[in-house]
This record gives C-alpha cells, sequence and structure tokens, in this order.
C-alpha cells in the first residue's frame, strides 16, 4: 500500500494519514489515446448520412459523456441523430482498434503502480461491453475489472460506476483515487468523494481543466506514480 500524497483536491485534503489501495481510472484519454478512431466513426456516419464532418479538435471537444452524447454534438441543429448514431455504432464496431493505442508510459504506470500492491480498476462512459474489450485487449494483466454504461447506471458525472468498481475492487473511498482527462472526469471524483488528479496528455487543456475546478495535475504518466507512490 502507498501512502497519498499531500494535495488539495476541491474541498477534500488528501494527505494526512491515508493509505492508497486503488486507483480509478477513465479510459478515453487517460489510458487509451481513441481520438482518431472515434473522429474517423463520426465522420463516417455523418457522410453516410449527407451531413457535413467535423474536424478532429472538434470531436475531441465533445467526447466526455457517452458515444451518442458525442454523436448528438457532432450532428448539426434539426437534424436526425438516430441514422448517424446507428451508422457510428456499426462503423466503430468495426474499427474501434484502427489507431488507438495506450499513451506512451501508461504500460509503464501501470506496471509500476501494479507492483507496489495497487488494485486498478476503469470507469468509462464507453458501453460496458466495449470497455471491457479494450480492457481485455489491452491491460488485461494489468486491470483488474472495467465498468462502463449500462442502462442500470447513470454516466459520470454520477457516482455510479466509481461506486461500482470500488464495489468490486473491494475497497473504500479513503482509499481511491482517481485519474482522468476531463472535467467530466473531475466532477465525478468530486461526486465519488475521491481525490483526482487530472492528466495533460488526454482531451483538455490545463486552462480548461483549471476553470472547471481541477487543481492537481500530471503532466506524463510516470507522474502519476510520483504523486500516488512516493509520499
Amino acid at each position: 500500500m502507498a501512502k497519498l500524497p499531500h494535495f488539495r483536491n476541491n474541498r477534500y485534503l488528501c494527505g494526512k494519514k491515508d493509505m492508497v489501495k486503488a486507483v480509478i481510472f477513465d479510459l478515453d484519454g487517460t489510458l487509451l489515446d481513441t481520438l482518431d478512431d472515434l473522429a474517423a466513426a463520426v465522420n463516417f456516419a455523418l457522410r453516410e448520412c449527407s451531413l457535413p464532418e467535423r474536424t478532429t479538435d472538434e470531436v475531441r471537444q465533445f467526447v466526455g459523456n457517452g458515444v451518442r452524447r458525442l454523436v448528438e454534438r457532432a450532428v448539426p441543429a434539426g437534424a436526425d441523430v438516430e441514422p448517424v448514431f446507428a451508422a457510428f455504432k456499426a462503423y466503430y464496431a468495426e474499427h474501434s482498434l484502427d489507431r488507438t493505442r495506450p499513451y506512451r508510459g501508461i504500460v509503464e504506470a501501470l506496471e509500476a503502480l501494479r507492483a507496489k500492491g495497487l488494485k486498478v480498476a476503469i470507469v468509462s462512459n464507453k458501453l460496458e461491453e466495449a470497455t471491457e474489450q479494450l480492457r481485455q485487449h489491452f491491460f488485461d494483466r494489468l486491470i483488474e475489472t472495467a465498468v462502463g454504461d449500462t442502462p442500470e447506471r447513470r454516466r459520470k458525472p454520477a457516482p455510479d460506476g466509481v461506486i461500482e468498481a470500488m464495489r468490486r475492487l473491494g475497497v473504500s473511498p479513503s482509499e481511491c483515487v482517481y485519474v482522468g482527462d476531463s472535467e467530466v472526469d473531475y466532477q465525478t471524483a468530486v461526486n465519488a468523494g475521491l481525490p483526482c488528479i487530472s492528466v495533460l496528455w488526454g482531451f483538455r487543456d490545463r486552462a480548461f481543466l483549471e476553470s472547471h475546478g481541477a487543481t492537481v495535475f500530471a503532466a506524463q504518466p510516470s507522474c502519476l506514480c510520483e504523486l500516488i507512490i512516493e509520499s
């Protein structure tokens, strides 16, 4: 087990003599660089429905609240979302691994956390089946469980997914830290009562995250080990 570092996350002061037993990660933009595959799927679906395409940077800003919300944001006002969403799902199911890869240094960071005895989980707004498939494909020996979007759980920033991940790992909020790349992730951590580390290699920049309340940042994956493992 490792001591929590001394840092402040909104109203939570983490450090004291708490012991970290688990780390809960967001997926897209935190563990995996999925942007190119998401953008390709969005633009395929828009083309199929004779709608204007979106830039990769626009798609970057649309990500964070699940794939349906991504498509809703990409579709022009007044256009029918349903055929675009259907085309997106069909394409993405076949092409979700074309260019998706773990960010450089992520595997090494996960190995370091596991070597210290920490448990690790994923909580994502992706559909649960897709989230679990990505866990198995990229992180099967490093991440124990993946919690995704299901009809019975509210999506992030609601704390439901984090609560389920803690239940599966057998840990309490005082024993966890949350790691994500977006304002949705920061608010999820607050809602779940966890300290949050916001990463700077994902889909949001530091100024944007700070404007939404984030205060603790990791510039690269190796910084996670310094923040979580080193007291």
